[in-house]
Parts: C-alpha cells; structure tokens; sequence
C-alpha cells in the first residue's frame, strides 16, 4: 500500500501543472510569482499530490471550481516546498465557505464570566481532519500579499504544528539541537509580543500571535512570508530559524 502512494505521489510530482492553472495561481497567489523556475516547477509537482489526496468541499452555497482548489493548494505547497514531507498526513477534507462563517464559540471575559455563542470566524484548522476557510478572505490574504495576514497559510501552519501529535507552536524537527534553537527563538519572541500586546504597543507582528505559542507559529509565518524583509531586519533570529524550518528565504527573493 505504502509503496503503491510513494510511486502515485511520484508520478504526480512528474506531472506538469497545465498552464491554465498556472494562469490562475499566478493570478489569485502572488507570492508564487515571484519564484525561480525550479521552485515553481517543485510546487507545481506538491499541488498535483494536494489535489490528488485532499477532498474540497463547498460549503453556504460555495461551488467548489479549479480556481478554488488550485488557489487553496497552492498554498499549502508553498509550506511544504524544499521540505521532508507527508503531505498534511491527518488533512483530509478542506471545507470552504463563500465568506466569514458563524462557528460555537466560548470565550472567557476579562471579569472570569463565560459568552457561549456563535463567533464570525476566516478560517479554523482542526486537530485531524480539516481545514475550513472563508473564500473571500482567502483572496483577501493573498491578493495583499505585503501586509502580512494570510489565513490559509495561517490553517496550513496549524497542520504542519500538529503532526507533531499537538498543535502547541512546536513542529517536527529533526534534532534535539533544532529543538532547543525553536524553543529559545521562539520562546523569546513570543513573550515580547506577548508583553507589547500588553503594553498596547505595535507590532510588526499580528496581536493574534499573543493568544498562544500556536498562534504565534502561524502569524509569524504569515510575516515571514509576507513582509520578509522586514520581519528580517526586525526579527533576525526569529527569521533565520523560520528560513531553517521552511528552506525557503523569501527576503531574497524580492
């Protein structure tokens, strides 16, 4: 069974995206432009396996086309590129909505009291199984690609964090040395926002990222990808140990 997923993912990888559909990620995800030739030949190659294995459904009357599918993907083969990888092994289905969508909610205030109901949620990534975006803020996010919020990269990190079996901010990495370069980078980072988000200071960092290390794991790499020139002048170390993790520098890219 294994043997017989490595030779199909093979084959898919081989197989050139059509160039109608590269019109289309062109188009709808900027980021990808601006990609060598050999990058974007291996994206092309992790898209083909993303839409062979992962189920899209529709949802609030959303009809599911390629310029869906491909726009979605192409975002979660940007994380993978250069990378080890298993293809999101827990993602199964990516459920999309036409637009911002009401999901049960319990949010504890300030004064210890508890809200239960219904929140207007972008996106929400589910610890096995699925993702679930709001269309119109998929293309939002990837449109502006310099303002450093993107929510299906933001869904995509939370799987990447939780085939570690916990989505806590931590990936699989392939040492303990690697491990304890993350956990002192990000660590330190994470606590600065954390009081600056306090301190009601700004951050070139979304305020989100103070919620939890998890969250700060997602908005961090929505910067590294969106304002990777700036967060590299701004967080150096913080940078270099996401451009570790991904393989990738897009700093240098632009």
């Amino acid at each position: 069974m294994f043997g017989l997923r490595r030779r199909r993912r093979k084959r898919l990888r081989a197989t050139p995206l059509p160039e109608a559909w590269w019109r289309i990620i062109d188009r709808r995800v900027p980021l990808i432009r601006r990609m060598s030739q050999a990058d974007r030949t291996e994206l092309g190659g992790i898209v083909q396996v993303l839409l062979d294995e992962k189920r899209f459904e529709g949802c609030g009357g959303l009809q599911i086309t390629d310029e869906v599918r491909l726009t979605i993907a192409a975002h979660g083969a940007l994380l993978l590129l250069h990378r080890p990888t298993d293809y999101y092994p827990s993602l199964k289905t990516i459920l999309v909505y036409p637009h911002a969508y009401l999901a049960p909610d319990l949010r504890r205030q300030p004064d210890g009291s508890v809200i239960d109901g219904p929140e207007p949620r972008l996106g929400e990534s589910w610890f096995r199984g699925a993702i679930v975006l709001s269309w119109d803020d998929v293309l939002r996010g990837a449109i502006r690609r310099d303002d450093g919020h993107n929510v299906a990269l933001h869904e995509f990190v939370h799987q990447l964090d939780g085939e570690s079996g916990a989505m806590e901010g931590t990936p699989i990495l392939p040492s303990r040395a690697r491990y304890r370069d993350w956990a002192r980078v990000l660590g330190s980072e994470y606590r600065e926002l954390t009081e600056r988000v306090h301190r009601g200071h700004a951050s070139l960092l979304d305020a989100y990222g103070a919620a939890d290390p998890a969250e700060f794991f997602a908005v961090a790499t929505e910067a590294f990808f969106e304002r990777a020139t700036d967060m590299k002048r701004r967080y150096p170390q913080l940078y270099a140990e996401l451009a570790r993790f991904y393989g990738q520098d897009p700093a240098g890219q632009r």
